[in-house]
Formats: structure tokens, C-alpha cells, sequence
């Protein structure tokens, strides 16, 4: 399957920007200071809400980043052809 230009850069955007939004989003669950990550606001008990934040974003992070790849491969292909 041969992808289009458009479709390749907008797939290579797409785990850019997965990459930015999950990292910061893990950022703040660490930093998470209403006690809902961790119990008691100390970080050796964590809670259900944060062992499910944190697999949802490493699950996100994980297939953004293999569709930001497919994408780098499409501008490649591309560049290789011109």
C-alpha cells in the first residue's frame, strides 16, 4: 500500500504530537498533588487511578508513536522517489 504525501506528514504530525501530549500527561499524573494518584500525596502508594492513567498513556504513547512511524516511512518513500 503506497500512502500519499499528505497522509505520510499528517501521520509523522500525528506521533509528534502523541509524543508531546502523553509525556506532558505523565508529567502531571507524577505530579498530581489532589491525592488521586497517589495516596496521601506520597509517591510509594500509588492508587487504581493511577495505574490506569498510566497504562491508557503508555497504550497511546505506544501506538502514536508506531503510526508517527508509518508516517516517517511514507515522507521517506516519498523523498526517494523525487
Amino acid at each position: 500500500m503506497k500512502l500519499s504525501r499528505r497522509t505520510s506528514w499528517f501521520l509523522a504530525a500525528f506521533g509528534v504530537w502523541s509524543l508531546m501530549i502523553w509525556t506532558t500527561f505523565v508529567k502531571n499524573l507524577w505530579k498530581d498533588s489532589g491525592g488521586q494518584a497517589f495516596t496521601g500525596g506520597d509517591h510509594s502508594h500509588p492508587t487504581a487511578f493511577f495505574w490506569i492513567h498510566l497504562l491508557l498513556a503508555i497504550t497511546s504513547l505506544a501506538l502514536g508513536l508506531a503510526i508517527g512511524w508509518v508516517g516517517v516511512r511514507g515522507v521517506r518513500a516519498h523523498r526517494k522517489e523525487a
